[in-house]
């Protein structure tokens, strides 16, 4: 998966992320689906309105449009929040160097994060970025999968952080993808990100 040219595949799902997790024993074969943790229930989100948009800047001309259902289960809402927490930080990071989001990530995860950010180098990214049809897809004790779909199609690759738009921009800036983070609660009562998986259909908008 891995390829000389960086970020080829979607998001989040970076080579080197996708390196980091086979590194850690996840399998090939299911990178591209989301993963449902073992003997854990269907639990979809309920929304009771429609989507509010909330804004999240994470760097000088760069942000994060959430389109995040009102709900009323409070583990949901809470889990929810987990997700866009960690994904705007991520980016915060690339672009601005703070490594906040290292409270939010544990092992595999935790390596496939850092192998992320730091695979940016001296690049950077301005533009915006979305976050829609935000789902709760499985839930067990102190487990859970959460999905969205992302659009990063209002991003673009920087040369360096306050650099030049790089003339042939990657393949995740030219559409939308499935991205699901499996989360861990640990004893602090704090929500992590475990693994990544993500999908290629679905998305469209």
């Amino acid at each position: 998966m891995m390829r000389t040219e960086k970020r080829q595949i979607p998001g989040l799902i970076a080579p080197v992320v996708a390196v980091a997790l086979l590194g850690a024993g996840c399998a090939d074969a299911g990178a591209d689906r989301p993963f449902t943790p073992r003997k854990a229930a269907a639990a979809p989100t309920t929304a009771t309105s429609p989507a509010v948009t909330e804004t999240i800047v994470v760097g000088p001309k760069t942000k994060v449009l959430v389109e995040r259902p009102v709900i009323t289960d409070p583990r949901h809402a809470e889990l929810l929040k987990a997700f866009t927490d960690i994904y705007a930080g991520m980016w915060r990071a690339v672009v601005t160097g703070d490594e906040s989001y290292l409270e939010r990530v544990a092992d595999p995860g935790g390596r496939a994060a850092i192998g992320w950010v730091r695979g940016f180098e001296d690049r950077s990214v301005r533009g915006t970025a979305r976050v829609f049809a935000m789902n709760v897809t499985a839930v067990m004790d102190g487990g859970a999968e959460v999905s969205a779909c992302v659009d990063e199609t209002r991003l673009r690759l920087l040369s360096g952080r306050g650099g030049v738009a790089v003339p042939d921009q990657p393949g995740w800036t030219r559409a939308a993808y499935l991205q699901a983070m499996i989360l861990s609660r640990g004893d602090d009562g704090i929500w992590r990100v475990k693994d990544f998986r993500h999908g290629k259909e679905g998305c469209a908008r």
